[in-house]
């Protein structure tokens, strides 16, 4: 058995071995290199001969279609002379001037054909390119001893040779170039002697002579300029109604200024109606030099005194004459829906629904139905759908829905036993949650996005404060044409009644006006009870239910009959709460209870305060009869001959306006919320409480007039619906879709208004978005958005799945 051994090797032997690999490896790289040079070299060589053979290629060409044209000018011109024309025709004059032309032509074709063919070309291109071509026949065994060399010292040389070469390459191609200029220059080849070069070197030479501005002269002056500018001139026709409007003065311009600048001038302590007076002055100086309007405008200034919209359409009509087109701001989106129909869109979206008997469930409903008595517009009404836990605490008698389409069939059957007629507009659903503490029905989620896009044109919000506390949502403005709000309820005076009732009235009066003016166009007021906010203005947008107004009728024709129609004394009737009147009326019959005497009040009601309010009264020893409460049309109630209301918590009292109504002394409290009434002769209002005892005694010794059919006009659905046509600027806008022409000053004004009300809307829109900051400020919790329960009911998309997206 043979063992192996492994021996380590010899430092000899270990530097033999470094210095072969070392040969090895240069000799290596030498080849890499000289076969990367040969490879460079060929495509070099296959290069050049290719441009040469393209060079002869083309020559032949030009040679051959030379030749060939000059055979054809030859036949031409013989066969021309021989058969175009006879000879001594009248023609033949004219055609002998072209040939002369032609002839004149030809020696300049032959001498451009002879001189192209020269074979001096050939031979100066090969004198200048046969340098090149011996240098590319080098030895190449020179250039690898030379790059080997190299190599040893720095492998950077090859690149430095590699450009070396690159240029000699490039230099070649210049000389190549050289030659034809020489040719010119020298003369050689009769290059510079051929007379159309001459001419075209003349025709550059005076062109660089003239200046730029002979140049854009000659041109301003040329056909074609005068072509465009006739073209562009019938494109743009001025109209004779932008010529006829004059610029702004300055007086009409600081009139704007004062109207721009009214929230600024507000902080500083400037009100509103020392801007309105400082407007009006402006206005009436300019008006004096009458602004020069065309004639339909010039006529509305003339008949109308309000300055204000008047400055709106003047400036309107300057910025339109002038082609400017205002599409909006940061905050604002005027990408609004257009009514392709000519039939309008309104959507009146409110807090509460039947079968909850309160003014913003029934008066809503009135005013839907007589809106869509006119063939104008389709109108949707928008009410709160409650799931049936809520139901059982709002709704009375313990009724409840268990679907959307049952509680809209009561609906419809309950509003057509009072109209008489079939009301012809569309019911839909949106979810809400009932607050148990502030006993109202607050949105979930966001309302806007439950009146589709086709109908979004205008939009009525019943309790616009309200609605909008907590929305979170699409911008009402963004989405609709035009945004208005009704106020029904003094909120302000229900919260001083509670506990920190002044903070919380302070708080909620400056949010009111922020909603307010972040997400309506105009703002109706029932009542001056009210609060101020922001563009608003005082109207009875609000009519009686017709049925009160046919007992009213029946009960005249009983008194014209000699019949006794009122066999009862007084009643109140109200929902049982201290905010609807009840602490007033017990402080009053209290106070006067000797001087009232005998004198006995029924009182119709129920209500969270019920059993306190009998206990008050019961401790003060009161004639007060407590009933169950009942509808005011119930006839139980007909007999009655005086209604006393106290209150002075409501904004416009529905059940007053009822007992007038039906033809019956009303005795209420000189308050603005009643201002509306006192223009009825059986309506005695009291300023004292003494008063109040002297109009009560009249009364009961009494008899009240009949209506009048203006009286009870005024007093009628039709009425109110003309009224809130006229305030709320639809009467106007709906004339406007039919197709006249339209001029929107928000798109025509760029308003600093605007600015900062979408300035408004976009902070309201983030605040609310906060859960913590809407628990902290009172609302229904999980009311951001709906609930597993709405989906269910109403047929919805998971609020997981749907997101609200906001219109900025």
């Amino acid at each position: 058995m043979v063992k192996e051994t492994l021996i380590p090797p010899s430092s000899t032997s270990m530097a033999t071995g470094t210095a072969t690999s070392s040969s090895l490896s240069m000799t290596l790289s030498s080849t890499n290199a000289l076969s990367f040079l040969s490879k460079g070299w060929r495509e070099v060589w296959d290069s050049a001969d290719a441009d040469l053979q393209l060079m002869r290629d083309r020559a032949n060409s030009v040679k051959n279609l030379a030749s060939t044209f000059d055979r054809e000018i030859e036949n031409f011109l013989n066969n021309s002379a021989r058969s175009a024309f006879p000879v001594g025709s009248p023609s033949a004059s004219s055609f002998s001037s072209e040939i002369g032309i032609m002839k004149k032509l030809q020696p300049k074709i032959s001498e451009f054909r002879r001189v192209y063919s020269a074979p001096e070309i050939s031979r100066k291109v090969m004198e200048r390119w046969g340098p090149a071509r011996a240098k590319l026949g080098m030895d190449l065994s020179a250039i690898k001893k030379a790059i080997v060399s190299e190599m040893e010292l720095d492998e950077r040389q090859g690149v430095l040779e590699m450009g070396r070469l690159r240029r000699r390459r490039n230099s070649d191609r210049v000389r190549f170039t050289e030659f034809f200029a020489e040719a010119e220059r020298d003369g050689e080849g009769n290059f510079g002697d051929w007379e159309p070069i001459r001419s075209l070197k003349t025709r550059f030479k005076e062109f660089e002579k003239r200046s730029s501005l002979e140049i854009l002269s000659g041109f301003k002056n040329s056909e074609f300029v005068e072509k465009l500018k006739t073209s562009f001139k019938s494109i743009y026709k001025e109209t004779d109604e932008a010529k006829d409007v004059p610029p702004l003065d300055v007086p009409e311009l600081l009139a704007c200024l004062v109207r721009q600048s009214e929230p600024f001038l507000d902080q500083i302590g400037v009100r509103k109606d020392m801007c309105d007076r400082i407007v009006e002055s402006l206005c009436k100086c300019k008006s004096q030099h009458l602004w020069r309007l065309p004639s339909a405008q010039a006529s509305d200034l003339i008949e109308n005194d309000n300055h204000g919209v008047d400055l709106d359409m003047r400036i309107a009509s300057v910025l339109q004459s002038t082609g400017h087109h205002y599409d909006g701001g940061f905050w604002t989106d005027f990408v609004k829906p257009e009514t392709s129909e000519n039939k309008r869109h309104v959507a009146i979206v409110t807090t509460a629904s039947l079968p909850w008997m309160t003014g913003t469930a029934v008066n809503p409903l009135f005013r839907a139905a007589y809106l869509a008595k006119s063939a104008k517009q389709s109108v949707t009404l928008v009410v709160p759908w409650l799931c049936e836990s809520d139901q059982e605490l709002v709704y009375p008698n313990n009724l409840t829905f268990s679907s959307p389409e049952e509680q809209e069939s009561y609906i419809r059957k309950w509003l057509e036993e009072r109209i008489g007629f079939k009301a012809d507009f569309k019911i839909s659903f949106y979810p809400g949650k009932f607050s148990k503490e502030r006993r109202s029905i607050f949105p979930a989620g966001d309302t806007s996005q439950f009146i589709s896009s086709k109908d979004a044109d205008i939009a009525i919000l019943e309790e616009p404060e309200h609605l909008n506390w907590y929305h979170h949502g699409k911008r009402w403005t963004d989405k609709f044409n035009h945004v208005v709000g009704i106020v029904h309820t003094n909120y302000l005076e229900y919260i001083k009644r509670e506990k920190n009732g002044a903070l919380q009235a302070f708080f909620v009066n400056h949010v009111n006006n922020w909603v307010t003016r972040a997400y309506c166009d105009k703002v109706l007021r029932l009542s001056g009870a009210t609060q101020d906010l922001p563009k608003s203005v005082v109207c009875n947008v609000h009519g009686v239910n017709p049925k009160f107004l046919m007992i009213g009728g029946k009960i005249a024709e009983e008194r014209s009959r000699g019949e006794q129609a009122f066999s009862k004394g007084a009643y109140f009737l109200g929902k049982m709460v201290w905010a609807k009147g009840y602490r007033e009326l017990i402080d009053l019959m209290a106070k006067h209870k000797s001087e009232l005497g005998s004198f006995n009040l029924d009182v119709y009601g129920n209500g969270e305060d019920a059993v306190e309010v009998q206990r008050a009264a019961k401790k003060h020893d009161l004639n007060l009869n407590f009933l169950k409460g009942r509808d005011h049309a119930d006839d139980a109630l007909h007999k009655y001959k005086v209604f006393i209301n106290p209150s002075i918590s409501d904004v416009l009292c529905t059940a007053t306006a009822e007992a007038l109504a039906m033809g019956k002394f009303v005795v209420c409290a000189d308050h603005p919320s009643n201002e509306f009434f006192r223009s009825f002769p059986n309506c005695l209002t009291y300023k004292t409480s003494e008063d109040f005892v002297s109009k009560v005694k009249e009364a009961m010794t009494k008899e009240p007039l009949p209506l009048t059919p203006e009286q009870m006009y005024n007093l009628s659905w039709e009425a109110a619906t003309q009224r809130f046509m006229e305030y709320s600027d639809l009467d106007k806008i709906l004339s406007d879709g039919d197709g006249g022409r339209r001029m929107r000053k928000s798109r025509s004004v760029p308003s600093f208004n605007q600015m900062v009300d979408g300035g408004l809307a976009f902070t309201h829109y983030v605040l609310t978005g906060n859960d913590f900051l809407r628990l902290c400020t009172g609302a229904t919790p999980r009311t951001k958005d709906y609930d597993k329960q709405h989906c269910k009911d109403l047929n919805l998309v998971p609020p997981h799945v749907h997101k609200p997206i906001f219109g900025w």
